[in-house]
């Protein structure tokens, strides 16, 4: 593949329909894909798990299990859903009618948890029995990469890789992202080639922002910025992806378009170049070429970090947006690159302490941080190499970024999960 191919792969790969946060609907996932290889519901379950997904599903709401969070109910309800062939949005097809049904597996299935020692941030096994049927789960490094299903001794697991990219020499390759060659890609790629995804990102990311807006999830973060609409447009912007999180992490059942496997960073990356989009009129197609540069810039922060770290990804997301933003008034390359360079110096290493209600507080002020960094260029402001971790070169930057987050806070994330497991 050319190189406007790839980033074509990339984004295709990266822009998925997710329904509620997507480290408990992972586990949901591989419960259903149990269930389905035992061919009937577990009677016992071990379930083991990389400490990020324990931190990550330790405090968030699972869709439609009114109001339930934590393993237990992400798993209850996956074997309630029984519908693998759904992936991330597993649960979408669960009412409220299956709720006594829910509560039920978790009264009859015997669940024993513990954490994996593993090196990968992302990883999940099941070992489940079914009279004397026995069937396993492995999961690893994405959300819907199955590693491997057996059902009484017997492979599976071609029955369900479904369309998941499971080779790495077919997984389009991230290290080709430049920010120099994103916003050239941004600026030339036939719309035809990404309009269907960017505009079903614009469609379900802003409806979670608006009822995020409508009504009390959460801590409130979006409504309290809105003011219901007496706000700047740079507050709007941080209300209105504060909001979609709100919705997200408190069970709204309403479908996201993910970015880097997060909903939270999808909404980031996506809702406030919206909302800068609309309140400047600008054209379709120019709201589409920032969002590519949104989506890109933020999916290649977060290529060194990783999936899940002790690194929030909504900064990584907050900056991305503010490139977009800075697309959407004329920017460039050059623009771009400040642009970035000033935001990461501003929030960079702020922790990520798993998926719940703060989270959106956490976004309202990652999308800030991107902004001030725009801002700043703006009025002929910027931060040096030298800075702190700030270096010579975009590229350079980001690379230390993700040095940061991977290497030097790996310790940070395990106390992180200490703490919370406590």
């Amino acid at each position: 593949m050319n190189r406007m191919e790839i980033y074509t792969e990339i984004l295709r790969e990266e822009i998925q329909l997710a329904t509620g946060c997507t480290e408990p609907i992972a586990i949901a996932y591989a419960a259903s894909i149990l269930t389905s290889a035992l061919g009937a519901e577990p009677e016992d379950m071990n379930v083991q798990l990389s400490g990020n997904i324990i931190k990550n599903v330790k405090s968030v709401i699972v869709p439609a299990t009114g109001g339930m969070h934590g393993i237990e109910s992400a798993i209850a309800a996956g074997i309630a859903a029984n519908a693998p062939e759904k992936q991330l949005q597993v649960l979408s097809g669960l009412s409220a009618d299956d709720l006594g049904h829910i509560h039920t597996l978790l009264e009859t299935c015997k669940l024993t948890i513990s954490e994996l020692d593993t090196d990968k941030q992302f990883e999940i096994k099941l070992f489940g029995t079914a009279g004397n049927s026995e069937a396993s789960v492995h999961l690893a490094d994405r959300h819907t990469n199955v590693i491997s299903v057996t059902a009484n001794g017997q492979n599976v697991t071609e029955q369900y890789k479904g369309d998941e990219i499971t080779e790495e020499v077919d997984h389009a390759d991230r290290g080709l992202l430049t920010v120099e060659d994103i916003v050239e890609y941004a600026e030339t790629v036939p719309l035809e080639m990404v309009q269907d995804m960017i505009r079903r990102q614009i469609k379900l990311n802003m409806a979670i922002a608006e009822e995020g807006l409508e009504n009390d999830y959460g801590a409130a973060i979006g409504r309290l910025l809105y003011k219901n609409g007496n706000c700047s447009v740079k507050d709007k912007a941080r209300a209105m992806a504060a909001a979609g999180s709100d919705a997200r992490m408190s069970g709204c059942e309403m479908p996201v378009c993910i970015i880097s496997g997060s909903g939270n960073q999808g909404i980031t990356a996506s809702v406030p170049v919206v909302v800068y989009a609309r309140e400047m009129g600008v054209d379709e197609e120019t709201l589409i070429r920032a969002l590519v540069v949104s989506d890109l810039i933020t999916i290649h922060q977060k290529t060194g970090i990783g999936c899940l770290s002790a690194y929030c990804g909504a900064i990584s997301a907050g900056c991305g947006c503010a490139t977009g933003i800075c697309y959407l008034r004329g920017g460039r390359y050059t623009e771009i690159a400040h642009t970035l360079v000033n935001s990461v110096a501003i929030l960079s290493g702020t922790i990520c302490d798993g998926a719940k209600p703060s989270c959106a507080a956490k976004i309202a002020m990652a999308v800030e941080a991107g902004l001030m960094g725009l801002e700043m260029f703006e009025m002929g402001k910027e931060f040096l190499g030298g800075d702190g971790i700030i270096t010579k070169g975009v590229e350079n930057t980001i690379k230390n970024v993700g040095r940061l987050a991977k290497h030097g806070m790996s310790e940070t994330d395990k106390e992180i999960i200490r703490i919370m497991l406590k």
